[in-house]
């Protein structure tokens, strides 16, 4: 066999076995992204338009994420914060609107204390996807009920379920490690 001839089969098989380790490192990178985002990964992928664009998003927000300097709670901390979390739930009872956005309120400083930015809802759902994305919708439908509850729109059944939502993200941000 010529040298021509055998440069002509292994220039095409070396391409091909280049492409195939090209696109299962790209699979393996979109399925860790995947698996880090939960839910948040379809939905981005979504309002980007592709999978692409929602994979260069989702890393943008991993770079900025570890831009942050979050941290966890000392002890004491957490027992204010839950302590916190108790009296919002008791004014539940008597006051829902008013507890719905006491519990957005007391999210919002316990990110604000951990180190996530807090300036835009837009924003804090950026910082929080990264660590929190299978809490994300949580937040987002609690914060969709506070909204609405400020103009008098929002069921009591409803200020409840964003108590709910509030609960699991809150939980999760006063235990979580990083």
């Amino acid at each position: 066999m010529s040298t021509s001839t055998l440069l002509a089969i292994l220039i095409p098989v070396a391409v091909v076995v280049l492409l195939a380790a090209m696109a299962g490192w790209m699979l393996q990178r979109r399925r860790r992204l995947q698996e880090r985002f939960g839910p948040e990964y379809e939905r981005t992928v979504e309002r980007e338009g592709s999978k692409r664009a929602a994979d260069a998003e989702l890393r943008a927000r991993e770079a900025r994420h570890d831009d942050l300097d979050i941290r966890e709670l000392p002890p004491e901390r957490r027992h204010e914060y839950a302590d916190a979390w108790f009296g919002v739930q008791q004014r539940f009872v008597d006051r829902p609107e008013g507890a719905v956005a006491q519990a957005d309120e007391l999210v919002t400083r316990l990110m604000r204390e951990r180190g996530y930015p807090t300036e835009g809802y837009e924003q804090q759902l950026s910082a929080l996807s990264v660590e929190h994305g299978r809490t994300l919708e949580h937040y987002r439908s609690a914060h969709e009920v506070n909204v609405r509850s400020a103009d008098g729109k929002a069921t009591t059944e409803e200020l409840r379920g964003a108590m709910v939502h509030y609960r699991a993200l809150f939980d999760e941000l006063i235990g979580s490690t990083r």
